[in-house]
């Protein structure tokens, strides 16, 4: 069996193991964090059938996907990286959920894009939970304000993401992330990587973004 195959069950069996521990009936969603791997290293894990892959670079995953996306058809394509507004057109042509929407004026340009190509795509607000001046996201101040405003222009807004700090206590982030959602009455979680996805699951993360413990620790130029 081929080793990114071999480490994808792997998770899905710790993942599978967790939930009688913390009580989950809903399994949270995989999204394989394929980012600068070539296309042959990730086909194995398409053939085997999994669905949601990440990709945090517009055109990257335009010259990765296009084609792979025409023949499997179910396939979803999540962007996980910040999006800058002259690269929309394209993100909303490609991408099924967008997890990195953070200010207003992204927002609009989503919505007049999606407009353009008769296309909804799903939205995460991303929530910079930590506070930090480096990082994207909208603070935890302001997100009720650009939720509400995402909801007039009718976005699907269907939850929040974040990637909490370095080097600290994880936990307290995503408690903080599942409260917020319960607060906007959002269904979906993004938040979890190779290191803390089980403490992702645990505050009810719905979609975990594993990429090394996948696809391993080497990286391709494309």
């Amino acid at each position: 069996m081929n080793t990114v195959v071999k480490n994808f069950i792997h998770i899905e069996n710790q993942i599978k193991s967790k939930a009688k521990d913390f009580k989950i009936n809903d399994l949270p969603k995989i999204i394989a964090v394929s980012k600068t791997f070539k296309i042959d290293h990730i086909l194995p894990l398409v053939e085997h059938g999994h669905l949601d892959y990440g990709e945090n670079k517009v055109q990257e995953a335009l010259d990765k996907w296009h084609f792979i996306k025409e023949k499997y058809k179910n396939i979803k394509l999540h962007l996980i990286g910040k999006l800058q507004t002259n690269k929309v057109k394209k993100a909303v042509k490609i991408f099924d959920f967008i997890h990195s929407v953070d200010n207003e004026r992204l927002a609009k340009k989503i919505l007049d894009e999606q407009n353009n190509q008769g296309k909804k795509t799903k939205i995460f607000l991303q929530v910079n939970v930590g506070n930090e001046l480096q990082k994207s996201g909208v603070s935890i101040h302001q997100l009720k304000n650009l939720y509400n405003y995402c909801k007039e222009l009718d976005l699907d807004v269907v939850g929040l993401m974040c990637i909490p700090p370095i080097s600290e206590d994880n936990n307290r982030y995503f408690k903080e992330m599942s409260n917020l959602r319960k607060s906007l009455n959002l269904k979906e979680l993004s938040m979890g990587m190779s290191s803390d996805f089980l403490q992702a699951m645990q505050n009810q993360s719905t979609y975990l973004r594993i990429g090394t413990s996948i696809f391993g620790k080497r990286f391709y130029k494309i």
